[in-house]
């Protein structure tokens, strides 16, 4: 027989056979009582730190335009982030096709440029003003299809391609 240890809760504390520790989202014990407070179980990061590896974007050289649009659709719709997914997808089936080759490579370097989705998304709905670099037609289009001045409902991402009748 599979046998539990003994869980007791008392005031957000838990008790397993006996020893008193608190208890954070992965399950592990944090700290015990008797250790004098909390300790993080891995040291914080401090997002601001320059020294974070986060790997740079490459532009690709030479790559055939519908290729590069079908890449950048793909990109739109995977974004790790909900609103920026809703976004950038619903933009990209609006626009995306008709973009010319300069466009496409401004809204190539819009989504993959900068490090942090969330700056994006502030930009585009005007809650941080945009960056020189990136405030152009394509973000122009971005913002003004952001306001959704018809009214559209873009609670899920579109479907990919047209459907059969």
């Amino acid at each position: 027989m599979f046998r539990i240890p003994a869980l007791r809760f008392i005031n957000r504390a838990v008790v397993v056979n006996g020893q008193a520790g608190r208890f954070i989202a992965t399950g592990a014990p944090a700290c015990n009582s008797t250790d004098g407070g909390y300790r993080p179980p891995t040291p914080m990061i401090d997002l601001e730190d320059k020294s974070l590896p986060i790997p740079e974007y490459k532009q690709k050289k030479n790559e055939p335009l519908q290729l590069q649009k079908s890449r950048l659709l793909y990109q739109s719709r995977k974004r790790g982030m909900l609103e920026n997914g809703l976004l950038l997808s619903t933009f990209a089936a609006k626009y995306l096709a008709e973009m010319s080759p300069a466009q496409t490579k401004l809204y190539d370097q819009l989504i993959n440029l900068p490090s942090n989705d969330w700056d994006i998304f502030y930009w585009a709905t005007g809650v941080k003003p945009t960056p020189k670099e990136y405030d152009n037609e394509v973000m122009n289009m971005l913002k003004n299809h952001v306001k959704n001045n018809d009214r559209e409902q873009r609670f899920m991402q579109p479907d990919l391609y047209a459907k059969a009748n």
